[in-house]
């Protein structure tokens, strides 16, 4: 399997909102294909645009879990193996065994932003049922309670944790290696370092903020287009994040998602052709046998001109 499909992922309010960028040879593909396989209920009555059955190289998807989009993986781009950078914490600390690796060298690749890498709660407190619970959980077994920024994304935290923990035990359900195989394929990435790593510097503004959206979207495309494909430039960059802006609701996917999912994605083809770092260097493993690593392309440093 040589052809692959590279996907960034970024929760949103309405599940996962994700990008997919595939190689020079694409597959025929139509945008309503993609509402026809449930990740977009909001679009199946619309016309398709864009591809118009024609090949090409990327689509978009909302879904709401993690299993609903690796199940559109395989049936939408089962000839393509996939590699998935999502921005979620991947593998949990048992309580009292302390941070994981990948956030305390996270924070030290940031210059800036640090806050964006927040301690991960204990595996039994991403479990646990209440915003209370979690707390006292948490503290019981590393001294600290959790933040509400933690607690907002548990639900996803434990929908990819299951994903990843059930997918051993069903290894039918994956592509031929199996299930140990599909958990190399699904890697953690922190958005605020790829957009420094794209950039050569820390973001000035919040992704929250006009400035901040505008300031991550003249990163993207500035990149320069990899050997001789046409993936990424201004072009691209502007017509992937006018359709996302157009196709979904803020309420469901908002403009910093669409960013994050984007520099994900950009993240996982231009590492494959780069080279990626990987925080830490050598990855901790949990009880579950899940790698902690954080995974990004030094793309400035390997590639740019500091002095242009």
């Amino acid at each position: 399997m040589n052809k692959k499909v590279f996907v960034g992922v970024d929760g949103c309010s309405a599940g996962w909102f994700a990008v997919f960028l595939t190689e020079a040879d694409e597959i025929n593909y139509s945008r309503k294909s993609c509402a026809e396989k449930g990740c977009n209920e909001e679009e199946e009555e619309e016309e398709e645009e864009g591809c118009n059955g024609k090949k090409c190289t990327w689509e978009m998807g909302l879904f709401h879990e993690f299993s609903v989009l690796w199940d559109f993986l395989k049936t939408g781009y089962g000839a393509y193996e996939p590699l998935v950078l999502i921005d979620i914490p991947i593998g949990l600390k048992a309580g009292g065994t302390g941070e994981r690796l990948s956030d305390l060298g996270g924070r030290k690749v940031l210059k800036a932003r640090k806050s964006s890498i927040f301690p991960v709660p204990c595996r039994e407190a991403v479990y646990a049922e209440t915003y209370e619970q979690a707390c006292e959980v948490n503290e019981r077994f590393t001294g600290k309670r959790i933040s509400k920024q933690a607690w907002n994304i548990l639900p996803k935290i434990r929908d990819v944790d299951g994903f990843l923990i059930n997918i051993i035990n069903s290894p039918g359900s994956g592509r031929k290696a199996g299930g140990a195989a599909i958990r190399d394929l699904i890697w953690e990435v922190g958005p605020e370092i790829c957009f420094q790593a794209f950039a050569g510097w820390p973001m000035n503004y919040s992704k929250k903020k006009e400035e901040g959206f505008l300031e991550r979207k003249e990163v993207l495309k500035k990149i320069e287009p990899l050997a001789d494909e046409t993936f990424v430039g201004e072009a691209f960059v502007d017509e992937l994040i006018e359709t996302a802006l157009s196709r979904y609701r803020r309420k469901d996917v908002a403009r910093d998602d669409i960013l994050d999912a984007l520099v994900a994605a950009f993240t996982a083809k231009i590492g494959q052709g780069y080279g990626f770092e990987y925080v830490p260097v050598e990855p901790e493993k949990d009880a579950e046998g899940i790698r902690i690593q954080l995974v990004y392309c030094n793309y400035f440093e390997k590639v740019a001109d500091p002095g242009a």
